[in-house]
């Protein structure tokens, strides 16, 4: 009797985890689970989720302690507002350094990270890489590869859906405002379009798929 008390709480206590949010099912290795609380921000309403893509960014945030922390820490405070997309803030599901990954949002909820109600956000794993200064890029790009390369494991996600931000046409959801394609990540680009940078970032990826 005792065995099956002590099972049942057990049972109930990771049934409550889940359902606060607070640990996912399964974590990439090195990363730290920092989750935007659940009921809050861009978490307020539950927004179920399959992932069949990942989409790459980068933060564009060149100032010296924009690093992954201070990224998911603005994430986790609704501070990031996106008073024109469908929740009212910006968010997406880890956020890459050169030293550091942390989670947000758990890969099984919709971010809005990509094209507002389009397929990148409804279907994507958002994956950010930071550019504080300080921060080495080489690097940041080796691990967001592995990161990538583990989420593709994770979820049957074939290495043709590992896709950077520019993939996705964004039609705004306030007005239906067609703002196009943005050349994102920009330093996986050349001149502004996908070519050796991204087929070597793609390369990377699939090398660290291979080794899994």
């Amino acid at each position: 009797m005792k065995i099956a008390h002590l099972l049942f709480l057990t049972a109930v206590a990771v049934f409550l985890a889940a359902c606060a949010g607070l640990v996912p099912q399964h974590t990439a290795p090195g990363v730290t689970v920092d989750l935007v609380p659940r009921g809050y921000y861009s978490r307020a309403r539950l927004r179920p989720m399959t992932p069949r893509y990942i989409t790459i960014h980068a933060t564009e945030n060149f100032s010296r302690g924009g690093n992954a922390r201070a990224d998911a820490q603005m994430l986790k405070t609704g501070a990031l507002k996106g008073r024109k997309n469908a929740i009212g803030y910006v968010s997406w599901h880890f956020t890459v350094d050169d030293h550091s990954t942390y989670q947000s949002l758990p890969t099984n909820e919709r971010g809005e990270h990509a094209d507002y109600d389009g397929m990148g956000n409804r279907s994507s794993i958002g994956i950010e890489m930071c550019e504080n200064r300080g921060n080495d890029r080489a690097r940041t790009i080796d691990r967001t590869a592995r990161l990538a390369a583990w989420l593709m494991k994770e979820h049957g996600i074939p290495l043709s859906n590992v896709v950077p931000h520019m993939h996705w046409r964004m039609i705004r959801h306030s007005d239906g405002r067609d703002l196009g394609h943005k050349k994102c990540p920009h330093f996986l680009l050349d001149g502004g379009r996908l070519g050796a940078k991204w087929a070597a970032f793609q390369a990377k990826v699939a090398a660290y798929r291979r080794a899994m």
